[in-house]
């Protein structure tokens, strides 16, 4: 997945590396990167992640403190 010429992008919004920092993930046995800027929406409302995050609309939110 991850080669030298192989330009990493936010699962979410599609920003690269270059343009913002990525944060890496993995779900379902599978990585991903997301940006710091859409981090909020996997941890609250990750069903908007679904079909771009494969498993995603099966997340629940986290909870409130």
């Amino acid at each position: 997945m991850n080669d030298s010429t192989t330009l990493l992008t936010c699962l979410n919004c599609g920003r690269s590396e270059q343009q913002v920092p990525l944060v890496a993930l993995r779900y379902n046995q599978t990585p991903g990167w997301i940006c710091s800027q859409c981090l909020p929406i996997l941890i609250h409302q990750p069903q908007r992640l679904a079909g771009k995050l494969k498993g995603a609309e099966n997340l629940p939110p986290a909870a409130e403190h």
